[in-house]
């Protein structure tokens, strides 16, 4: 059958799983990553998305201050 051994006799240490604290950063890393990329999935620009929110918050305020609800502002006509 001809099994080789050689290859399963490594060090321990080959196969030695980090520290708790270790796995934990790294589990912590790989989520903020996967959570950028979701985020960015199906955004050609992510900058003039940026801009976009932006644009839209700063209208929102801007409308907070001068006392009307964001939205009120615009009626449609049906005609």
């Amino acid at each position: 059958m001809g099994c080789c051994a050689s290859c399963l006799s490594g060090t321990s240490s080959d196969y030695d799983s980090p520290d708790q604290e270790t796995r934990r950063r790294q589990q912590a890393e790989a989520a903020e990553r996967r959570q950028k990329e979701n985020e960015s999935r199906g955004v050609k620009d992510p900058e003039a998305l940026k801009r976009k929110q932006q644009k839209r918050e700063e209208l929102e305020r801007k409308a907070e201050l001068a006392g009307s609800k964001p939205g009120e502002g615009l009626k449609w006509q049906v005609g």
